[in-house]
């Protein structure tokens, strides 16, 4: 079975990172969402894929640059006029504690966003807050950043993580392994037939990103990949039916 994750949520449909998107992510049927994770001048982790606020709120800066109750007052449905000012910017804790509530088997896809801005502690704070909320199971730990990604293994070695990458990565399964990853979070440009079946012999689960052409969900669906992300988790659950 092909697990569907719904890129920050429902991107396509709802405000991208924020609990409407998450919600909407999980009455669409998706069997998980992903999320990017920042940090505030006062070291609170929120829900952010930008490095500044500027492109997805009313506001303006770097998240570094803004305490949390600064941004807590930010209108982070700025791009989608229909559901303004009813969801702010939500935190990382505010996320899991949602998702620890659900019934079903929910997957939490966490990006670190830590590629530019070295954020300190970050892998620390957020295992805390997985363990906080007893998702240890059911989050996945991401990363461009693949120091990062060793230093939640040193923290925690039951954590799950996965490298983010966006091209032709040579013999990736063997990669992941020097990192204590065992996930592979490929650009789906980079995904085949070869790569799927070769990873699943190394007992590695492929998720490509982010997949929105229906054609693309199809092949990946009846080549039995382990998960795909999507800004369109509906589209994706309703073909996963049908194939």
């Amino acid at each position: 079975m092909t697990l569907i994750i719904g890129h920050r949520g429902a991107a396509g449909t709802y405000p991208e990172n924020t609990m409407l998107s998450f919600q909407g992510a999980h009455q669409a049927g998706a069997n998980g969402i992903e999320l990017d994770v920042q940090m505030t001048k006062d070291g609170e982790l929120v829900v952010i894929h930008d490095e500044t606020v500027d492109r997805t709120t009313n506001g303006s800066g770097y998240v570094k640059d803004l305490t949390l109750k600064q941004l807590s007052h930010l209108d982070a449905c700025y791009t989608f006029k229909q559901y303004s000012k009813k969801t702010p910017i939500p935190t990382l804790e505010e996320v899991l504690n949602w998702a620890s509530q659900l019934q079903d088997s929910f997957v939490v896809n966490i990006e670190f966003k830590n590629g530019i801005i070295q954020y300190p502690h970050l892998e620390q704070k957020t295992i805390e807050l997985i363990h906080k909320y007893n998702m240890q199971k059911s989050v996945i730990i991401s990363s461009f950043n693949h120091y990062s990604l060793v230093t939640c293994k040193q923290i925690d070695a039951e954590i799950e993580t996965a490298i983010l990458y966006m091209e032709g990565l040579y013999k990736p399964w063997d990669y992941a392994k020097t990192v204590g990853a065992k996930g592979l979070h490929p650009h789906y440009y980079a995904v085949n037939s070869f790569i799927l079946n070769e990873a699943r012999l190394n007992s590695l689960d492929v998720r490509p990103f982010t997949v929105n052409d229906e054609e693309v969900m199809k092949n990946l669906v009846n080549d039995g990949c382990a998960a795909f992300i999507t800004d369109f988790p509906e589209k994706a659950v309703n073909i996963n039916k049908e194939e």
